[in-house]
């Protein structure tokens, strides 16, 4: 039977090490003023796709993003790093629909969720990578450099969509009671889609996504697919 309700994925607004272009695993950098002007708007592009369940919009008078029609999220899952909980929370996740949030319940943390662990490459940009190892690295085909004397190992590919399928199995249950929210970041989010779509996680280089946007995952006729991606806030104006 195909579950009742969708997968909605939100990556944290702009960081400084983002806007750079530096690899941001377990960096704990906070979000940016813009980042959290994002956060915010994304609550409008929430509101209007679970308002979808209903026939609501955006514009109105319910929930955080004033979609007449929201529906609260049967659960919502958040990365321990503080960019993607307080992403979360100026979405209005885990806020109470009476006080203008999308509700939810509190955000369940999930250490799973965490972005890809880049070892030796945090906190370089992809320029600086190639230029260390002397070819044209690309993480999704490469993965991470695997450690040394005084390096810390990097995390692969195959390992974060391990952590993702766990993910899956620990929120599917939770789909029979309506949307599920993930709060998260840019790889992670990437490659855990494709574990939804069972496909290889390669796949997850072409599947681009900018800060503060929402995809949805649903399923038809028991089959998981993509139904939106890369919603940026900017979208509504």
């Amino acid at each position: 039977m195909t579950a009742k309700g969708r997968l909605l994925l939100l990556r944290h607004g702009a960081t400084e090490w983002a806007v750079l272009g530096r690899h941001t695993g377990s960096t704990d950098v906070p979000l940016t003023p813009e980042g959290e002007l994002q956060a915010r708007a994304a609550a409008r592009v929430l509101a209007r796709v679970l308002g979808e369940r209903t026939g609501g919009g955006a514009g109105g008078s319910g929930g955080a993003g004033g979609g007449v029609g929201s529906v609260e999220p049967a659960l919502v899952v958040v990365s321990p790093r503080q960019r993607a909980r307080r992403t979360a929370q100026l979405a209005g996740l885990g806020v109470p629909v009476a006080s203008g949030g999308l509700g939810g319940g509190e955000p369940v943390v999930d250490q799973d969720l965490a972005e890809w662990d880049y070892g030796a490459y945090e906190g370089l940009t992809t320029p600086q990578i190639r230029a260390l190892r002397g070819d044209d690295w690309r993480a999704f085909r490469d993965g991470m450099a695997p450690g040394g004397p005084g390096q810390p190992p990097g995390e692969q590919l195959e390992q974060v969509a391990a952590r993702c399928a766990r993910v899956l199995g620990r929120v599917r249950p939770e789909l029979e009671r309506g949307d599920v929210v993930l709060v998260a970041h840019g790889h992670v989010l990437r490659i855990l889609a494709t574990v939804w779509l069972g496909v290889d996680p390669t796949f997850g280089a072409q599947l681009l996504l900018d800060t503060a946007a929402v995809c949805v995952l649903g399923s038809e006729h028991e089959v998981p697919g993509l139904s939106r991606w890369n919603l940026s806030p900017g979208l509504l104006g």
